[in-house]
């Protein structure tokens, strides 16, 4: 971990991102730190494993998916504190930088609706053949039961169907690990997410299939 020294962005965020940092913003204080854990989490994209349950949600179609539709509001979904916890990482300086990210078409979102009603979502940092997992929701008391794992379900189809080798995820939880999600050392991470940045730019709207 290492503190911001300057404003937070867009030009900053790609070159930290393609160095292997992201930045987390301290709850309590707001300050801005740098992180490139060791080791790193990812998710391979040719080995995602469905569990059946989720399987079954994601063909049920109770969600409509949509991309790039709420930006911003999935990220302050993402920044609401969670039960039993205080305030997150995801600042109003950390939302600023990803929009701004995102109007320049470099920072996507997808998102689960139900009825109309944005009830799931997650979004995350594109930059040639890597797609930066950042954070994802679920509203369980609005109908968003498992919202967030059929927008990640989504998100893989998504960046498989465009080229994409690298979904990076920062870490490893229970959450993740269910889908195959596993720590690889901070230098193989690096040679992959170096191996995806020399691939040429992959178009998130077009499908390569």
């Amino acid at each position: 971990m290492t503190p911001r020294s300057t404003p937070l962005t867009p030009r900053l965020l790609l070159s930290a991102y393609a160095q292997g940092w992201f930045p987390m913003g301290d709850p309590e204080t707001g300050e801005i730190h740098w992180y490139s854990p060791d080791p790193r989490g990812h998710l391979p994209l040719e080995a995602f494993h469905v569990p059946d349950s989720l399987r079954k949600r994601v063909r049920s179609d109770v969600f409509e998916i949509r991309f790039d539709t709420a930006f911003e509001e999935v990220m302050r979904q993402c920044a609401r504190p969670r039960p039993g916890q205080g305030d997150t990482w995801i600042n109003e300086e950390i939302i600023a930088a990803y929009v701004q990210l995102h109007e320049r078409g470099l920072a996507h979102s997808v998102e689960a609706r139900r009825e109309g009603r944005l009830v799931g979502g997650l979004y995350g940092v594109s930059i040639h053949a890597a797609f930066f997992g950042e954070s994802m929701f679920s509203r369980p008391d609005i109908g968003g039961t498992d919202a967030s794992k059929v927008c990640l379900v989504a998100l893989v189809e998504h960046l498989k169907a465009r080229g994409y080798t690298l979904l990076d995820t920062q870490f490893v939880n229970e959450h993740l690990a269910q889908f195959g999600c596993a720590a690889i050392a901070r230098d193989e991470y690096l040679h992959r997410l170096n191996e995806a940045l020399r691939r040429a730019e992959v178009s998130w709207h077009n499908s390569t299939k």
